[in-house]
C-alpha cells in the first residue's frame, strides 16, 4: 500500500446484512474517494478503500478490523448495521485505530468513552424521540411495537417507552419469537392500538407483517411505521407495492439540499440508478471528513483521533463538527437534520415529509 493512502470500508454487501443499505453506503464512499482523487488526493497522494463485506456480522466485522489494522490502513469508515458498528468500535478501540462511523445509530457504540471513534449518524435516543413526538402529534397515545429480540431493537423499545409514558402514551410490545404476523392483527385489535411500529428486520417478517394487517379489515384505520428506515429503499417499494406506502420513518436529509448535496445526488443517482438514500449521503461525508483530516494531520493514526474535535468540515447536509454529547461514548456529529417521512400513496416513488427539527 505504500504510495497510497488507505481507509478501511465496513460495509454489508450479503444476506443477512442488509445489502440496499450497503450498495448505497458503498456508493457514497466510492464516489466522495474518486472525487478527493479528482482534485489531487492526500497531498498528492491517491486515495483508496479497502472493503471489507460485514453480512451484519459482528464477529466477521471485528476479524475485519484486525485485518485492516495489520494492512495499514490511516482510518476505518462505514457500517450500517448498529450491532455490528459496536463490535468494529470496540476492536478499533482496543487497537489505536480511527472509526468514523457512518450510518449506525446505538446509543452506546463502545462501553466506556473512546477517543478513537467518531459518528455521523445521529444517537438512536436523538431520532426516536423526534419520532415519537411525530406519534403524539398524529394523535397516537396507544403504539403497539412488533419487536425481534436484538441490543438494537430493546434499546428503541426503551427509548419510545421512556419518552412516550410522562407524555401520556402507552407502548404495547409485542415479541415476534412467539407471534405470526396474523397473531399481530388479533393483538393489535384485543390492545386497542392506534399505530404499530415495526422494530424488526427486512424484507422478513416486516413485508409479512405490512401485508396481513393491510389486508385485515378490522385494522383500516391503524398507523404502520417504521422508526429504523425499512421504507427508504427500492426493495421496499418492490416487494409491497401500494401496501408501503403511508409507512412513516426516520430519514436524515434536510427539507432542502444545498449546493453541494445537490451536486453530490445527481451524481450518486447516476452511480445507484436510483434515487440517492440518505445512507449514499453518509457514506460520501465519511470520506469527505476523513480526506479533510488526512491532509492536515497526515496518515498517523494517532493525530486523526486527536482531530476530531477541531473537525469542521461542509458535508452535503451541513456543516460537520464532532462534540462530546451526553450520554454517547464517541465523538458525534450533534445533529444532523432528521425528518420523519412515508411514501406517498398516491405516487409511491415520491417521498412526503411529516415532520422534521
Amino acid at each position: 500500500m505504500s504510495g497510497m493512502v488507505s481507509i478501511g470500508a465496513l460495509v454489508p454487501l450479503t444476506r443477512p446484512g442488509w445489502v440496499e443499505g450497503g450498495q448505497h453506503l458503498l456508493a457514497g464512499l466510492e464516489l466522495a474517494v474518486r472525487e478527493v482523487n479528482d482534485a489531487g488526493g492526500i497531498v498528492g497522494r491517491p486515495l483508496e478503500l479497502v472493503v471489507r463485506d460485514t453480512a451484519a456480522d459482528p464477529h466477521r466485522a471485528a476479524a475485519a478490523v484486525d485485518e485492516l489494522a495489520h494492512l495499514g490502513v490511516a482510518a476505518l469508515a462505514g457500517e450500517y448495521h448498529s450491532v455490528v458498528a459496536r463490535a468494529a468500535a470496540v476492536r478499533a478501540d482496543a487497537l489505536g485505530l480511527p472509526f468514523l462511523c457512518s450510518s449506525a445509530v446505538l446509543d452506546a457504540l463502545t462501553e466506556q468513552p473512546t477517543e478513537w471513534v467518531a459518528r455521523l449518524a445521529p444517537a438512536q435516543s436523538h431520532g426516536w424521540q423526534i419520532y415519537a413526538d411525530f406519534l403524539l402529534g398524529a394523535g397516537h397515545s396507544r403504539i403497539a411495537v412488533a419487536a425481534q429480540s436484538s441490543v438494537y431493537w430493546s434499546s428503541g423499545v426503551r427509548i419510545l417507552r421512556d419518552y412516550l409514558a410522562p407524555r401520556g402514551g402507552t407502548v404495547i410490545e409485542l415479541d415476534m419469537r412467539a407471534l405470526t404476523p396474523t397473531a399481530v392483527c388479533d393483538e393489535l385489535v384485543d390492545n386497542r392500538a392506534t399505530a404499530l411500529l415495526l422494530l424488526v428486520g427486512h424484507p422478513e417478517p416486516a413485508v409479512s407483517i405490512v401485508k396481513s394487517v393491510r389486508r385485515d379489515q378490522r385494522l383500516a384505520e391503524i398507523m404502520i411505521g417504521a422508526p429504523a428506515g425499512q421504507p427508504e429503499f427500492a426493495e421496499w417499494a418492490t416487494l409491497l407495492g401500494e401496501d408501503g406506502s403511508a409507512v412513516p420513518f426516520l430519514r436524515y436529509l434536510p427539507e432542502r439540499l444545498g449546493p453541494l448535496g445537490a451536486r453530490v445526488e445527481t451524481a450518486l443517482r447516476e452511480r445507484l440508478g436510483n434515487a440517492p438514500s440518505f445512507v449514499a449521503f453518509e457514506g460520501y461525508d465519511t470520506v469527505a471528513v476523513l480526506a479533510d483530516v488526512l491532509r492536515s494531520h497526515g496518515a498517523d493514526r494517532a493525530r486523526t483521533a486527536e482531530s476530531w474535535p477541531r473537525v469542521a468540515v461542509e458535508g452535503t447536509r451541513g456543516q460537520i463538527r464532532f462534540s462530546r454529547t451526553p450520554g454517547i461514548s464517541v465523538w458525534q456529529w450533534a445533529w444532523t437534520p432528521v425528518q420523519v417521512v412515508d411514501r406517498d400513496p398516491a405516487e409511491p416513488d415520491r417521498f412526503r415529509i411529516l415532520h422534521a427539527s
